[in-house]
């Protein structure tokens, strides 16, 4: 764990510092976010938060081969995690060019696809999907490579369609990861075998990443992360999520967690779900977009103020109340997805009910609860 949290570290600071740089060189080509109708920032913000946050993860890769017990780690770990850093590089260089020039959405598109291909062609892929009671789907080698195409793509797209608020995308993924690292950490000490695994290694240095980045995206931002950091992140965590469930036989998903609820789906499948669950809220916002738009004969692509965040700042939240609203829904669905599918008793449940009261209540009443206390 020491040297987890000395990789975390180094990811943190050197995301921090290297931002600034980053920062700089946005100002001096015009790598800005315009002001437009839909934005709630009121000046030109610089991009490439994504190279400051790339940057902290490969220092924190670098630092890992060097420590004495994430070194001697079976070579698969750096095998798999330096896949996910090269996928990210290109990813993040498709980014890079999309916050300068504004690439369509085609090439961009294309350029995620290519990214991820990248990634499973280098072995991060699956190889099965786990059934409940510990059985396990074996996937032909086309099948596994469409699947892990397709999560990847998907997780880039739903974490670039969060980053609406400042600080909401990094603060969100930051969140996840936690959550994500805490599952790995668990799973590998309950199962007897080295904690030293690549999903953990990524999670621990994409977390704290997120973190650094925050100190400059926190609003009122000085920076944003465009889409060379939405992109980035979203890729790390999906293939960190795929790195795990090719590691570990399917049983152990189900049974190697102590107090886990033994033939249950969720322990099976939390792997896959987790990324997916805890950007639940923007894919629920996207597809009522979708369906809003449509209905109103625009086309499902046309900008609106209509999305949850604008909603919350509509019914009293400040900028960021209105962010930490939704850092507290992610925790409650990543942690909560956690603690209930590994753990079981009357007490994980009291807990994640309380702490959903807490967080609706925080949500959708403070904002009108205050202004009549105020009178």
């Amino acid at each position: 764990m020491r040297e987890y949290l000395l990789v975390a570290t180094v990811a943190a600071v050197v995301t921090y510092l290297v931002a600034v740089l980053a920062r700089e060189a946005a100002l001096r080509i015009n790598a800005v976010a315009a002001v437009r109708d839909r934005d709630v920032h009121a000046i030109p913000i610089p991009y490439f938060g994504g190279i400051a946050m790339l940057a902290g993860l490969l220092a924190a890769y670098l630092v890992a081969r060097n420590l004495p017990f994430l070194s001697t780690s079976n070579e698969v770990v750096f095998d798999d995690a330096g896949a996910v850093l090269l996928g990210g590089l290109i990813i993040c260089a498709v980014g890079v060019v999309d916050d300068i020039f504004e690439l369509d959405a085609l090439t961009k598109f294309a350029g995620q696809v290519a990214a991820a291909t990248v990634v499973v062609a280098l072995g991060v892929q699956f190889y099965y999907l786990p059934l409940p009671g510990g059985g396990a789907l074996t996937l032909d080698p086309v099948q596994a490579q469409l699947l892990s195409v397709f999560l990847v793509v998907l997780t880039v797209n739903a974490v670039n369609f969060v980053d609406g608020l400042d600080g909401l995308a990094a603060g969100v993924i930051g969140i996840g990861s936690g959550a994500y690292f805490i599952y790995a950490y668990i799973l590998a000490a309950e199962n007897g075998v080295t904690q030293a695994i690549a999903a953990a290694l990524l999670t621990a240095a994409l977390g704290v990443a997120c973190l650094g980045f925050l100190a400059h995206n926190f609003f009122p931002a000085r920076m944003f992360m465009g889409d060379s950091g939405s992109m980035l992140i979203g890729l790390v965590l999906s293939c960190s999520a795929i790195s795990l469930l090719a590691q570990f036989q399917s049983g152990a998903l189900t049974e190697g967690v102590a107090g886990a609820r033994a033939g249950l789906v969720a322990p099976a499948f939390l792997p896959l779900i987790l990324p997916v669950a805890m950007l639940l809220v923007p894919f629920v916002d996207l597809l009522l977009a979708v369906v809003r738009r449509t209905r109103a004969g625009r086309s499902p692509f046309s900008p609106d103020k209509l999305h949850l965040h604008h909603r919350l700042l509509e019914i009293g939240h400040s900028h960021r109340r209105a962010v930490l609203a939704m850092y507290m829904l992610a925790a409650l669905v990543a942690f909560g997805s956690v603690v209930v599918s590994l753990f079981e008793g009357w007490r994980s449940l009291i807990l994640v009910g309380v702490l959903a009261v807490v967080t609706l209540g925080a949500t959708f009443v403070l904002p009108r609860w205050r202004p009549t206390m105020m009178h």
